[in-house]
């Protein structure tokens, strides 16, 4: 790696947007062994991406993802595109000696999630390394609850609950835009939020799901054609409908590897709920929770003080002893969403420069992926399943 780490992003939309604010901001913030460079974005219209590199701040722009993938002027591939593209790219930027950072879920099925990791194992040895991209890891009160539970502060980890509520398309008449085609998302609430939430609870608790029985629902199964989209947002085209192929809410039971239970609620019909993500872990010795519309802070119970002094202690998560937190403002000043991908990016940089394997790898994004699989099998059967062993899915 050169002492600038050239970074091509292939799509500018949503994710686009906030990894570009990563890499504009991660070397103002962080002192860092690299210096991230926005060389060139790539998208499909060659106006609008135009347009985006310079409201974004990259340096070129292109219309071919693949001149990305081969310049040998670009050391890390940035995918931020719809989960039908991610397996094409990354291994292709793979096989060209490229860090590839990509956008959650790694895949729309194991088969491709498989090779994708595959392809990262045997790059590893080449010194090219892989990430994707789970930002909610990199949030501070997060960060904070995986390493009180590390620490042991609430015992044995019993029961884990989470889920994560939207209501974007509660409206029938919103359109079919490319989320609710399963061709190109893979899956509906259960791969674009559900997969959150997985990542999210494994990562805190340090367990893996074994064993899930579950439920998916669609509720409205043909919508307007799309006429105009970005990000969430999106216009009709007049009467014309299309089918929709992919779940709005999915629910399951689970077990983990560690001997506890869990519940998981994924649903983008929770009327008033914008983005609503809450995980709560109950053990032996005191529980914890997290909800994102309170970012900056971590609700603990202890359950070993006396009785009296017992109850939820709200912890502001801004001091500088927290993950992350020495970086940015005095105590009490609080951050949002979009520094939780300039950790991201940051703790990529400076594994790539340890010659670490970043985390989550894509070994560690396969699992999450084998974990949806058994989510989508156990609806259709109506029954318990297992989750297929990492190890035996890279081994394939």
């Amino acid at each position: 790696m050169s002492q600038d780490l050239r970074v091509g992003m292939v799509g500018y939309a949503f994710m686009g947007a906030a990894h570009s604010q990563a890499w504009r901001t991660v070397n103002h913030v962080f002192d860092l062994p690299a210096r991230a460079r926005m060389s060139v974005v790539c998208g499909r219209s060659a106006g609008q991406v135009a347009d985006a590199a310079v409201k974004l701040g990259w340096e070129g722009h292109t219309t071919d993802w693949r001149s990305v993938v081969e310049s040998d002027d670009i050391d890390l591939v940035d995918i931020c595109t719809p989960g039908d593209t991610h397996a094409e790219i990354a291994l292709a930027a793979l096989a060209a000696g490229k860090h590839v950072l990509c956008e959650k879920p790694l895949a729309n099925s194991v088969a491709e999630a498989r090779e994708m990791a595959a392809a990262a194992a045997a790059a590893k040895t080449r010194g090219v390394r892989a990430m994707c991209g789970y930002n909610y890891r990199r949030v501070p009160a997060v960060a904070l609850m995986r390493q009180l539970v590390a620490a042991g502060r609430i015992g044995t980890i019993r029961h884990v609950r989470a889920v994560y509520l939207q209501d974007w398309i509660v409206d029938p008449q919103f359109p079919l835009v490319w989320r609710l085609r399963k061709e190109i998302a893979g899956s509906g609430a259960l791969g674009d939020i559900g997969a959150h939430i997985v990542d999210l609870t494994q990562f805190v608790t340090g367990q893996s799901i074994t064993a899930v029985s579950a439920l998916t629902e669609t509720f409205v199964r043909t919508r307007p054609l799309p006429s105009a989209s970005s990000g969430l947002s999106a216009s009709g085209n007049g009467a014309a409908t299309g089918d929709v192929t992919v779940d709005d809410a999915a629910l399951f039971l689970a077990r983990l590897d560690g001997g506890a239970v869990a519940t998981y609620e994924a649903t983008r019909f929770a009327t008033g709920r914008k983005n609503a993500l809450r995980v709560e872990l109950n053990g032996s010795l005191g529980s914890l929770a997290f909800d994102f519309e309170r970012m900056n802070e971590l609700e603990v119970y202890d359950a070993t003080v006396p009785a009296a002094e017992q109850g939820f202690t709200k912890i502001l998560v801004t001091e500088a002893e927290h993950p992350y937190m020495a970086a940015w403002w005095p105590p009490g000043h609080l951050i949002g969403y979009e520094h939780s991908f300039t950790h991201e990016v940051r703790d990529l940089i400076e594994a790539i420069a340890a010659g670490q394997d970043p985390a989550p790898s894509f070994a560690d994004a396969l699992q999450v992926q084998l974990v949806l699989d058994a989510v989508e099998r156990s609806a259709a059967a109506g029954s318990w399943t297992e989750v297929e062993p990492v190890l035996e899915a890279v081994q394939g």
